[in-house]
This record gives C-alpha cells, structure tokens and sequence, in this order.
C-alpha cells in the first residue's frame, strides 16, 4: 500500500529493513523469475517497483517514495532504461537543469561480484548523484549514494531485466573505519578525480556485525544458524547504539 513500512501492522516503530548483499540478491532473484513460492507475501511494501516517468534515472532521489535525508536506506526494484536507442549505455541523467548543467548518478569504483557458495551470483555498482554535470563544468558531488545489483554472471545487466538499487542520504561519510576511498572512472571530467571518493555505508551497523561477517564466509552456514524470523531482514534501531533481530519461532 501507499503507507509503506511503518503502516504495516504488527510492527513497532524503529524497525528497519536492512538486506545483506547475499539477500538482496535473492529477493531480486525470485523478483526476475516471478517466483511465487520465494516472494515474500510482504516483499511489494518494503521492495516497491518503480519505473517510467517515476523511475530512478528520471526522478530525484527526494521524489521517490519513502526516501529522505533521514539516512535510511530504501530499495526499488526498477528496470534500467538505455540511454540511447542504440548500443548499451544505460540512461543515468535525472534531469537537465535551468543553467544546463545536468544532475546525474555517476558510477565510481569498480563493479563488484557477490559471491555464494563460492560462485558469482551477481554483481554491485556504487553510484554518486552529481549536480552541474556537463562539458567544460565542474561536477558537485552530493550526498546521495545508490548501490544498484544485478543477478548473473555478467559486469553488466541484462536489457530489460529487474535490478535491485538501495538508495540513501550520506549522513556519516565515515563510521567504525568502514570507509573505503576509491576514484571515479570517468576520463571525461578530470575535476571529478581529483578528490577522492568515499564508498558509503549506512549511518550503523548491527551490533553482531562480526558474527554476520563469519556468517558470511559460509553461506550454507549461514542459512541454518540464523533465527527464523517474522520478516526476514528486520532489525530495530534503538539509541543508535545497539541494534537487536526481531525473531520468533515459526509454526511447524
């Protein structure tokens, strides 16, 4: 519904939707295969579909539904539209300014794998929103950060295909030594490179984080240790501090 998350009954204010890398990808997994018997019954309130006019490359950030400069993080499930008629460039323009200058998402780092049970399952692009884009401009980076993924064995997304894109406002360039700095790719626009750029995380991190991380070296583990749980991927944000899983016992 058009209420989102924090209208959903049953659940207590603070909880946050918070997918490791490994689930986003099999939530987009059963989302491109239209799996029923994977989708979560209540996947539709916290992944929405978006696309057209409304999409991700045709509208703000702060446009989208539920996002804010709250820095929570919201995920979309949306289809990349080409930026040209021709050839495989994927459209990442938002719209053209009134001085010219374009706001745009700009791809910095490398494409990432995401591995499972030792193999690529999909792949991670970070992308940074850029105002006054443009020929003989000087690009401002901003605070908006998306992590875009996609399933497959290829750097590059299948035309037509669902991907999974995690938005959110950077409130806390840096948080427990996770920053990572690393130089857009862009030949183009030499003032882009000539500060670095940070890799962007959410503003905490669970409070078992290293247990998540071991979990993570073992997928096959991992699923069998975890606590089932009422929704998968809850968690409650308390003081800012500590973090805690909602779990319950599921009916047999």
């Amino acid at each position: 519904g058009a209420g989102g998350i924090n209208d959903l009954p049953g659940l207590p204010a603070g909880v946050k939707f918070d997918p490791t890398d490994t689930e986003i990808l099999e939530h987009l997994e059963a989302k491109v295969k239209s799996d029923l018997g994977r989708l979560h019954p209540l996947l539709d309130e916290f992944i929405p579909t978006i696309d057209g006019e409304n999409g991700i490359c045709y509208s703000h950030p702060e446009k989208l539904p539920g996002v804010s400069k709250d820095g929570v993080m919201r995920h979309f499930f949306h289809c990349p539209s080409k930026a040209y008629t021709t050839g495989t460039r994927k459209r990442r323009k938002v719209h053209t300014d009134e001085d010219g200058g374009e706001t745009r998402w700009h791809k910095t780092g490398k494409t990432r794998p995401i591995l499972i049970n030792g193999a690529v399952k999909g792949f991670k692009k970070i992308l940074v929103l850029y105002t006054n884009y443009g020929r003989q401009r000087k690009p401002e980076k901003t605070n908006w950060v998306m992590h875009q993924y996609h399933i497959g064995q290829n750097e590059e997304e299948r035309d037509g295909e669902f991907v999974l894109s995690k938005v959110f406002y950077q409130t806390q360039p840096r948080q427990c030594g996770s920053t990572i700095k690393e130089v857009p790719q862009d030949v183009e626009h030499p003032a882009l490179i000539k500060a670095p750029l940070n890799y962007y995380h959410p503003s905490y991190i669970p409070y078992d984080h290293h247990h998540q991380q071991q979990q993570h070296n073992d997928v096959g583990e991992q699923s069998r240790d975890r606590p089932s749980q009422l929704i998968p991927n809850l968690i409650l944000q308390g003081d800012g501090s500590s973090l805690f899983t909602i779990a319950t016992t599921r009916k047999s």
